[in-house]
């Protein structure tokens, strides 16, 4: 018997292993079903093998273009704490001794033409009282301040020094999610530094930074001294003005902001001109259009934004616009999206007319409005348009 079973095992044990291949590979020889999966295979052909080992040729093209800047402000401060006690100037009052002090910051800028016209963030030079230049070739400068826009954080700065290198200009706007980014600014003092990502996101905003928010995202490292640096291509070519960091811990977290080069030369060209940039205003302010606003409004499924209050005597009240109203759109572009919107009217330049659709008691109206100057803000506050 046991004999038998040895003759017998061998074979036995391979007709069961080869029955298992078949049912593995063939279940349809044996009555069931066949499981296929589906799964897409890459091309061999026309595939790049390998990708750029440096990027050396882009900063080489980019970096002498971006500058240093080194700000200093003189504050007046109390000679001692106690003097700041509400109790002790209370009986004191306001003449108190004050001592005048000296503080500096640290920030980053871009040459942006020959002639000497720098872009940064208005944040760097905001109070300055000196501004100090310093250029990759080892030259420095004092610069004046031409002109800044709080509400986009941009200001334009101009140094008077000969042979300046100009950065090489990208168009913001056909920028990809995924395209290589590189940054180039001054974080923490230590001297120009390159560092690199991808292009995150596009056309961030209600971030709550800006009034006018419509900024490229990426995950390139940007710290405390970039602001006002440059966001460039993969070619050197500007694509932004890194301007913002969302951390928790001040320091890079792989989301930061820089605003598109479109929107800074826009705001730019405005300063130079006019001293300020210019912008639409039709005296209203808006809310989206939330589901429960919708279904209090009957308007389930309608696109737009709700005129949540009107200016008195503003070019919204004139062309007869009424709170509640759902705007529908804006000279043909559809109103999805309000802040969009806003910046849409703000782009427009006063006195020119702009057709506003809108939907009111389930009626659609088409109003003309002639768009009036935005004022500038006051005390920081964000105005309505």
């Amino acid at each position: 018997m046991l004999k038998a079973l040895r003759f017998l095992g061998w074979p036995l044990l391979v007709g069961i292993l080869l029955a298992l291949l078949i049912i593995q590979h063939y279940p349809q020889w044996v009555g069931l079903p066949r499981q296929d999966v589906h799964m897409r295979q890459a091309s061999r052909l026309g595939l790049p093998q390998q990708g750029p080992v440096s990027y050396a040729k882009a900063v080489s093209s980019a970096a002498p273009a971006v500058v240093n800047l080194y700000t200093t402000k003189y504050v007046n401060r109390p000679l001692h704490p106690l003097f700041e006690d509400p109790q002790f100037r209370r009986f004191f009052g306001d003449n108190l001794p004050k001592q005048r002090r000296m503080e500096s910051s640290l920030g980053s800028a871009v040459i942006m033409s020959p002639e000497g016209y720098l872009l940064t963030n208005n944040h760097v030079t905001a109070g300055a009282d000196q501004i100090v230049v310093a250029l990759k070739d080892g030259r420095e400068t004092l610069a004046r301040i031409i002109g800044s826009d709080p509400e986009t954080d941009l200001a334009v700065l101009k140094i008077d020094l000969k042979d300046l290198p100009a950065i090489t200009l990208g168009h913001s706007d056909t920028v990809n999610i995924g395209d290589v980014s590189l940054a180039i600014g001054n974080p923490f003092g230590v001297g120009q530094t390159v560092t690199m990502g991808i292009i995150s996101a596009t056309g961030r905003n209600q971030l709550g930074l800006n009034t006018y928010e419509d900024f490229i995202q990426t995950d390139a490292a940007i710290n405390p001294g970039n602001s006002g640096g440059a966001l460039v291509d993969a070619y050197g070519n500007l694509i932004g003005i890194n301007t913002a960091i969302l951390s928790k811990s001040s320091g890079s977290q792989g989301i930061g902001f820089a605003i598109p080069t479109k929107l800074a030369l826009e705001v730019m060209q405005a300063i130079i001109e006019h001293g300020s940039v210019i912008r639409g205003w039709l005296g209203i302010e808006v809310q989206p259009l939330t589901p429960e606003l919708a279904e209090s409004f009957g308007l389930e499924g309608k696109p737009g934004i709700v005129v949540a209050g009107i200016y008195r005597d503003g070019p919204a009240q004139k062309a007869g616009l009424q709170p509640g109203d759902l705007i529908l759109s804006i000279d043909g572009e559809a109103a999805t999206d309000g802040r969009r919107s806003m910046n849409q009217v703000a782009r427009t330049k006063p006195g020119e007319k702009t057709i506003i659709e809108v939907m009111r008691n389930g009626k659609t109206l088409r109003l003309t409005a002639e768009v009036g100057l935005r004022a500038p803000p006051s005390n920081g506050n964000e105005a309505a348009n």
